[in-house]
C-alpha cells in the first residue's frame, strides 16, 4: 500500500507501507547504526520518535525473543530504505513486518534515507506524520498541534516498585524508561536492585536503606520533570547518585545547570567520546536530543568527558559530593561495549561513599 511522510516543514517523501497500517505522528529522528533495529524499536528513549535508520537494508536477521530492551516496541513510526521480507538467521524467530503489526506500529520503506537524514539535519528534527491518506492543510495543522511528547516518561516508567538480583551491594534504579541492558549489567555485577516508578518520592526510596540510587535513561525533554528534578536534589543530599542519558540531565539540572535541545541529536552506535580525566578515547552508543549547557555548569561540577564530533558535554562529576553521571550507553545493545568499564566507575562510587 502507498504511503506517505508529512514533514512539518511541507515536504512529503512516498514510499510503500508495511506493519500496522494507520496514522501516526511523531518528531523524526535518524540513527546511524547498522545493526540493531530490533533494540532501537524497543528503546523507551524513543517513545513519541518516527525511527528513520540510515542504513538501507533493514529486517534481514528478523526478530528474536531475546534482543527487545523492553516488553514492547515504543517508536511512533519506523523509516527505512528497503525492508527484508525474508530473513535469514538461526535467532531467527518472526519477521519485521508481522512484529511491527502485532505492536500496532507503522513502518514504510522505498524512501530516500540519504536525503531525509540530510534534511533533518541541515534543518533539525521536526515532527512528521506517517499516513496512508491525502490530508487536507487543516488536517496536517490538527495532527501536529495536537501532538505531545511531555508525558513519555510516565506511558515508560512501571506501576509498582519491585526488587530483583542478589548481592552484597543494593542499588535503587529510578526507571525513567530503562533499558534491560543496563539492568542486566548491574546483575552481572552481583547487584541487589531496587526499581522505582519515575515519579516515586524521594523519602520513600531513601527507607529502602539502599547503598546508592542510579537515574536511567528515558524518552522526552528533561525540564518537563519539575517534580522528579525536585526528588533527585533531595537524593543527591543522602546518597550517591549516579545516572545515564536522561539520567544525566536530571542530575545536571538538580545540580544548577541546564539543558537545552539539540538540532538533530545523537542517535548511534558510532560516537566517539573522551574522557578528560584519562584521555582515552571509545566509541559508543548513543541516543539523546537534549544536553547539558556547559556555560550553565556550577563550579562545583568537573566535566569528565566530551563528544569528539562537536564538543558537547558527555559526563559530569560533583567536586565533594558521591555524583557522577554520563551522556551515552555504556551498556550498548545495540552498539560497541568499549565503554562498559563505566559500571565499576559507579559501583565504587557505591562502596566508596558507604
Amino acid at each position: 500500500m502507498k504511503g506517505r511522510i508529512i514533514l512539518e516543514n511541507g515536504m512529503i517523501f512516498e514510499g510503500e507501507c508495511f506493519g500496522k497500517i494507520s496514522d501516526s505522528v511523531g518528531e523524526v529522528v535518524f540513527n546511524t547504526g547498522m545493526t540493531g533495529y530490533q533494540e532501537i524499536l524497543t528503546d523507551p528513549s524513543y517513545y513519541g520518535q518516527i525511527v528513520t535508520m540510515t542504513y538501507p537494508l533493514i529486517g534481514n536477521y528478523g526478530i528474536n525473543l531475546d534482543d527487545s530492551q523492553s516488553k514492547s516496541p515504543k517508536v511512533k513510526g519506523f523509516i527505512v530504505r528497503e525492508i527484508c521480507k525474508e530473513p535469514n538467521n538461526f535467532r531467527c524467530e518472526i519477521d519485521l513486518d508481522i512484529y511491527l503489526k502485532q505492536n500496532n506500529i507503522m513502518g514504510i520503506e522505498k524512501i530516500d534515507t540519504r536525503q531525509l537524514t540530510k534534511i533533518i539535519r541541515e534543518t533539525g528534527t521536526m515532527k512528521g506524520i506517517l499516513t496512508t491518506k491525502e490530508l487536507s492543510e487543516s488536517e496536517i495543522r490538527e495532527y501536529f498541534n495536537n501532538f505531545n511528547n511531555s508525558d513519555a516518561v510516565q506511558n515508560v516508567t512501571p506501576n509498582e516498585i519491585k526488587t530483583i538480583g542478589e548481592g552484597e551491594l543494593h542499588i535503587g534504579i529510578i526507571d525513567f524508561g530503562i533499558k534491560q541492558n543496563i539492568i542486566n549489567s548491574f546483575l552481572e555485577k552481583k547487584c541487589k536492585l531496587t526499581i522505582f516508578p519515575a515519579n516515586t518520592k524521594a523519602e520513600i526510596i531513601l527507607e529502602h536503606n539502599l547503598d546508592g540510587i542510579f537515574l536511567s535513561n528515558g524518552p522526552g525533554d528533561p525540564s518537563d520533570l519539575l517534580d522528579i528534578i525536585e526528588n533527585v536534589k533531595i537524593l543527591i543530599k543522602h546518597k550517591p547518585v549516579t545516572g545515564i542519558c536522561l539520567g544525566h540531565q536530571l542530575i545536571s539540572l538538580a545540580l544548577g545547570a541546564k539543558t537545552t535541545k539539540m538540532k538533530f541529536g545523537h542517535r548511534g552506535g558510532n560516537h566517539a567520546v573522551k574522557n578528560l580525566l584519562t584521555g582515552k578515547v571509545t566509541i559508543t552508543s548513543q541516543n539523546h536530543g537534549y544536553m547539558v549547557e556547559k556555560e550553565t555548569l556550577t563550579d562545583d561540577m568537573i566535566i569528565t568527558h566530551i563528544n569528539i564530533n562537536d564538543n558537547t558535554i558527555e559526563g559530569i562529576k560533583h567536586k565533594t559530593l558521591p555524583v557522577m553521571c554520563i551522556q551515552y550507553h555504556p551498556e550498548a545493545c545495540p552498539g560497541p561495549h568499549d565503554s562498559n568499564i563505566i559500571f565499576d566507575d559507579f559501583i565504587n562510587l557505591y562502596k566508596g561513599a558507604n
